[in-house]
């Protein structure tokens, strides 16, 4: 019987995922690589909710604070150093605890994905984006079905934004982007990649009324705890809204406010509400995965939910002929 050399936690925002992977951490010697495509930026803390310095502090994390705002960290630069961390960890024979909400982030690491040499292309871009808004919704969704039906069958057809990179890379490379994401098992594991060993996927979960209810609090938490002045300073050091980076939730909507679009109350509004749909697309993406092993967390401590998993690591054979 052998343990998994890693340990993928994903889910839904607000659902847990750091606190778990910290109480899991006290079961087995283990280290967190963050896999969250915001709180790779520097200045960004409260409203991409970083591991407290408490956390930091009991367990080391990886992937934190490794860009400033005005930075673009690609899904290929962040493959390479997740990797890297990985590698590290273990050589430190320690077990990689990969954590995060961007399922794309943690696809790519597990499975070694071939990322094409496309740096993003802010012109293509914005062209895109123009030709969606006077071709009106599901114009790219449509012209991306015409050259990679596979991906558009993966990609929501109101997320414009994975469309664009779709529609880019196929633009850049003359590959489609689906080539690129190999199609997976059920067996609840990772199959090894170049050595690197199996990977054992959990994904969280949570009553969607209660993770709604968490997510109300946090962002209370968040408000209360100084968003719209770190907002702000952002703002002040010449991070404009328009920023990929800016476009975070929380970040975009609070912007809006301080520039005099919208009221405070509409941006907390629509911070509420927007982070409910990310978490609906969270769900929609890590339930396309197979190989995850749900766990719900109910109204259990972390504590208890990390027992629960490292019962289940410990429990179960990785599969036959898997080194």
């Amino acid at each position: 019987m052998a343990g998994p050399d890693l340990v993928v936690i994903g889910g839904p925002t607000a659902v847990g995922k750091t606190q778990v992977a910290v109480a899991l951490a006290h079961h087995v010697p283990a280290e967190i690589i963050c896999a969250d495509s915001r709180t790779l930026y520097r200045g960004m803390d409260i409203g991409t909710a970083k591991p407290s310095p408490a956390a930091r502090s009991a367990v080391p994390h990886h992937l934190l604070d490794v860009a400033d705002p005005d930075q673009t960290v690609t899904l290929a630069e962040y493959q390479t150093l997740a990797r890297r961390a990985i590698d590290e960890i273990r050589a430190r024979r320690r077990l990689p605890l990969l954590v995060g909400g961007t399922g794309l982030y943690i696809r790519a690491v597990v499975d070694g994905v071939a990322i094409p040499p496309a740096s993003p292309d802010w012109d293509l871009r914005a062209r895109l984006e123009a030709e969606e808004r006077t071709g009106g919704p599901g114009t790219l969704y449509r012209r991306l079905a015409g050259v990679d039906s596979i991906a558009a069958a993966r990609i929501h057809p109101r997320n414009v934004r994975r469309i664009i990179r779709a529609l880019e890379v196929h633009a850049r490379t003359g590959t489609p982007i689906s080539a690129l994401q190999p199609q997976v098992g059920a067996t609840g594991w990772a199959p090894p990649e170049r050595g690197r060993g199996a990977a054992c996927m959990i994904a969280l979960t949570l009553d969607r009324a209660a993770l709604y209810e968490r997510i109300d609090r946090r962002i209370a938490g968040q408000l209360d705890g100084g968003l719209i002045d770190e907002v702000r300073a952002l703002v002040r050091r010449g991070y404009p809204p328009s920023l990929p980076a800016m476009q975070s939730l929380g970040y975009k909507e609070i912007a809006a406010s301080l520039a005099g679009a919208i009221t405070l109350e509409e941006a907390v509004a629509r911070f509420r509400r927007n982070t409910r749909r990310y978490a609906k697309r969270q769900w929609t993406w890590f339930r396309g995965d197979p190989r995850y092993r749900w766990v719900d967390v109910g109204g259990d401590p972390a504590e208890t939910v990390a027992a629960r998993i490292h019962a289940m690591m410990n429990s179960e054979r990785r599969p036959a002929g898997r080194p």
